[in-house]
């Protein structure tokens, strides 16, 4: 799984974000914003040996994949939800649990979840949004 990202020149240096991950940084050349995306995204999941790969594509369009999908999964979800302010309680209540633990290995990467349970998981903690998957253009 990739998601995709925009790479654009801002003054002097080129901008950089994936905003489903809600990530922007910058850089002098394309290589180093490259560069430093992967590492701002590497920091916030903060997980031992778990490395972000950029794919360029096409004038401003490129994608990040990880070395695990899990825990990329775990932080979108972690990040939609902390978006939303919402609670793993009001998530878990949301999805119809009782126990918070249920949703939250989602979020922790212990449970990898199929893609209609994404789509579930999502729609509980994205509060009026809506995700489109679409084919890699890279």
């Amino acid at each position: 799984m990739r998601f995709a990202g925009r790479l654009f020149k801002s003054n002097r240096y080129w901008a950089i974000e994936v905003p489903i991950l809600t990530v922007v940084s910058q850089g002098r050349t394309k290589k180093e914003a490259f560069d430093m995306i992967a590492d701002a995204i590497e920091t916030l999941v903060n997980k031992p040996d778990f490395k972000i790969h950029v794919f360029p594509g096409k004038g401003e369009y490129f994608e990040v994949g990880a070395s695990d999908e899990s825990a990329l999964t775990a932080f979108l979800l972690r990040r939609e939800r902390i978006k939303s302010g919402l609670s793993l309680a009001e998530v878990a209540q949301k999805l119809g649990s009782k126990s918070l633990n249920t949703y939250a290995r989602y979020e922790q990467g212990r449970t990898v979840p199929t893609v209609p349970k994404l789509s579930q998981l999502l729609s509980a903690v994205a509060l009026r949004k809506d995700f489109v998957l679409t084919e890699s253009q890279v």
